[in-house]
C-alpha cells in the first residue's frame, strides 16, 4: 500500500496543527460557529444531531493492520467504541468532543491517516474495486491510479472550492464493484483497437434529489494523458456550474442543461489546451514509482483446495460462509475473504473497538498486509491462503465477524438516518435491523439468491437507494416518518435507477410490504433467476399490486 513521502507527512501534520488553533479560538468564543464550519468541514468535521462526527479518509479504501489499530485505539479513547463505515469507504465517529478533535487528527497523523476532503465542496476520498491486486477478473489494479488521483486533487487550487462536492471511482474489470456510473466522474480501464490499455471516461452520474446515471465523455483517453482530461472535466464544471441554487450545482445538472455534446465539446477543448502544455502529461516513471508501492505480496507456491479446506467444506457452518463470503483469488491456493459487518441485529457498518482490534491481530497473524473497506459497508482480506480458512473463519465467528450473508438479502447497506444525523427525515438504522431479522434463516436467504437492498433516511442518497435492487428511501409527511419503496435499480455494470413503486409505507408497514415483495418474487421468478432479472422481465405492476395488498383491503 502506499506510503507517505516527507511532503504527506509535512502536509498532513501541518493541517492538524492548524486545525488544532481554530479550534482553540472556536473553544474561546474568538469564531462564531457560522465562521467556524467552513474550516470544520475542511478537516472533515460535522455537528450532528446528538454530538460532532469526524469522518477520517480511506482512500480506495484501504487499511494497514497499524492504521486499523489506531482507529480502535481512538473510538475506545475518545467515542463510545465503535465506528461506523460508509459508502464512500471512509470511517465516521459519531460521538466526537469539540476538544478532543486536534489530538484524534495528530494521532491520525502518526500513522499516515487524516480527514481532510472528507467534506466539502470539494473532491472527496477516491474510491475503487475492493478486490483490487486480488481478483483475475481486473486489467490492471486500479489503486496506483486512484493514488495518483488522489494527491493531483489534495488541496488542488483550482478545486478546492467547487460549487458542490465531487467523487470520483476508478474500476478495471468487468464486474462494476465501484457503482462507476453512480459517480461525478468515474474512470474504467479499456483497451482499444490496437490492443493498448488506456481509460474510459465518465461523468455526470450521482444520486440525492436528482438520480442520474454517468455518461461517457471519451471512449478512450491514453494512460499519460488521464490527468489532462480529468483536469479538463473539472474545470469545465468548476466554470460553468450553477453556484446559485444548491439544488442544481451538481456535474450530473449542468450536463443534463447543455446536453453531453456540448459538454463533451467544452471539455475536449480544455483537454487539447491542457495537453499543448505538457504539464500534466503523466510521465511512465511517475507511474511506475507509484505502482511498486502496490505490488502484491511474495505469494507462495500452493495448489487450490488444499486438504484443510477439504475437511472444513464437509462442516455446514463452514461450508455456508465459504459459499458467500469466499472470492476466487487469482493466485492459486488463495482466497479473497469478505468479512460481514452486517450480523442479524446490528447496526450495518458499525464495527467495535475490539473487533478492530482483533482484526488488525489476524491481519498479523494471517499474513495479511492489508484490509480493504467495501462500499458496500463490509471489509475484505484480499490475499488469504486456503489452508489458513478454517482457523480465520473460527476467529471471525467468534468476534461475529463470519455471517455468511454478502450479497444476500440481510447484506443491507444503510445510512445512520434519524438516529445521528440532522439531515435524515427518518430512521433507517432500525428499519434494516428488521428486516434482516424477517429474513435471519440461512435457508430462506439462499433461496432468494442475490438480492441487494440499501436504505436511506433521507433525499441526500447516503445509502444508495436509487442502486437497491430493492430501495428503501426514508420521508418525512407531517412529522411522520414513511418510507418509499424503489425496485430495479443497480450499481453494477448493469446500473439503473431505481422505479418509486407509489406512496410511502409506515414504520409498522415497510418490513411486511417488503417481505410481500420477495415472496411474489419466489413465486414468479424462472429458472432461477435473480430478483432484478424477474423485475426487468415483469416490471412494477405486480409487485406495486402485492406491496399494496393490505392497505387496499384495509381500505375495504
Amino acid at each position: 500500500m502506499y506510503r507517505y513521502d516527507e511532503f504527506d507527512a509535512t502536509f498532513v501534520r501541518e493541517r492538524a496543527r492548524q486545525f488544532r488553533h481554530q479550534v482553540e479560538r472556536r473553544l474561546k468564543g474568538e469564531l462564531t460557529e457560522d465562521q467556524f464550519k467552513p474550516l470544520r468541514l475542511m478537516n472533515g468535521l460535522y455537528l450532528q444531531l446528538h454530538a460532532y462526527m469526524l469522518r477520517i479518509a480511506i482512500p480506495y479504501g484501504t487499511l494497514s493492520a497499524r492504521q486499523m489499530r489506531r482507529l480502535a485505539h481512538i473510538a475506545r479513547t475518545y467515542d463510545k467504541g465503535y465506528g461506523h463505515f460508509t459508502t464512500r469507504t471512509n470511517l465516521q465517529f459519531h460521538w466526537i468532543k469539540l476538544k478532543d478533535v486536534p489530538d484524534i487528527l495528530e494521532e491520525l497523523a502518526e500513522v499516515e491517516m487524516h480527514a481532510i476532503q472528507t467534506s466539502g465542496n470539494c473532491v472527496r476520498n477516491v474510491t475503487a474495486d475492493q478486490f483490487a491486486g486480488a481478483t483475475a477478473e481486473e486489467m490492471e489494479d486500479p489503486r496506483p491510479l486512484a493514488e495518483i488521483i488522489r494527491q493531483w486533487s489534495s488541496l488542488h487550487p483550482e478545486f478546492v472550492f467547487l460549487a458542490r462536492k465531487f467523487k470520483i471511482a476508478v474500476g478495471t474489470t468487468p464486474h462494476d464493484r465501484a457503482a462507476l456510473r453512480y459517480h461525478d466522474m468515474a474512470v474504467e480501464a479499456v483497451k482499444n483497437a490496437r490492443g493498448e490499455t488506456g481509460y474510459r471516461v465518465y461523468a455526470g452520474g450521482g444520486m440525492g434529489r436528482t438520480p442520474c446515471l454517468a455518461h461517457v465523455m471519451r471512449d478512450f483517453v491514453r494512460r499519460e494523458d488521464i490527468l489532462a482530461y480529468l483536469e479538463a472535466v473539472l474545470r469545465v464544471y468548476n466554470q460553468d456550474s450553477r453556484r446559485d441554487n444548491i439544488h442544481k450545482q451538481r456535474i450530473k445538472i449542468l450536463i443534463n442543461a447543455i446536453g453531453v455534446e456540448e459538454m463533451r465539446r467544452r471539455v475536449e477543448r480544455e483537454f487539447e489546451e491542457l495537453r499543448l502544455t505538457g504539464t500534466l502529461a503523466l510521465p511512465a516513471e511517475e507511474l511506475k514509482r507509484i505502482e511498486a508501492y502496490f505490488a502484491p505480496p511474495e505469494f507462495e507456491t500452493l495448489n487450490d483446495n488444499p486438504p484443510e479446506l477439504e475437511t472444513a467444506l464437509k462442516g455446514k457452518d463452514f461450508s455456508d460462509w465459504a459459499g458467500t463470503n469466499l472470492h476466487r483469488h487469482r493466485t492459486p491456493g488463495y482466497s479473497i475473504v469478505t468479512v460481514s459487518l452486517k450480523s442479524i441485529g446490528r447496526v450495518p457498518g458499525d464495527c467495535s473497538h475490539r473487533q478492530m482490534d482483533a482484526l488488525a491481530d489476524l491481519m498479523d497473524e494471517f499474513g495479511c498486509e492489508e484490509i480493504r473497506v467495501s462500499h458496500e459497508q463490509n471489509l475484505v482480506l484480499p490475499h488469504v491462503r486456503q489452508k489458513d480458512l478454517p482457523a480465520l473463519h473460527a476467529r471471525l465467528k467468534a468476534l461475529d465477524l463470519a455471517t455468511p450473508n454478502i450479497g444476500l438479502v440481510t447484506d443491507i447497506i444503510c445510512c445512520p438516518g434519524l438516529d445521528y444525523c440532522d439531515l435524515a427525515n427518518a430512521r433507517s438504522i432500525p428499519v434494516a435491523q428488521k428486516i434482516a431479522e424477517r429474513f435471519a434463516g440461512l435457508e430462506r436467504q439462499h433461496a432468494i439468491g442475490e438480492l441487494k437492498i440499501k436504505m436511506s433516511g433521507c433525499i441526500n442518497a447516503c445509502g444508495h437507494h436509487h442502486a437497491g435492487h430493492i430501495g428503501i428511501l426514508g420521508v418525512d409527511k407531517k412529522g411522520v416518518e414513511y418510507y418509499q419503496l424503489l425496485l430495479g435499480g443497480s450499481g453494477a455494470e448493469d446500473a439503473a435507477i431505481g422505479d418509486i413503486m407509489g406512496p410511502g409505507f409506515g414504520e409498522h408497514e415497510i418490513v411486511d410490504a417488503v417481505e410481500r415483495v420477495i415472496d411474489l418474487y419466489l413465486e414468479i421468478r424462472r429458472d432461477g433467476e435473480r430478483f432484478l432479472d424477474t423485475y426487468r422481465r415483469v416490471g412494477m405492476e405486480p409487485f406495486k399490486n402485492v406491496a399494496y395488498a393490505e392497505q387496499l383491503y384495509a381500505a375495504h
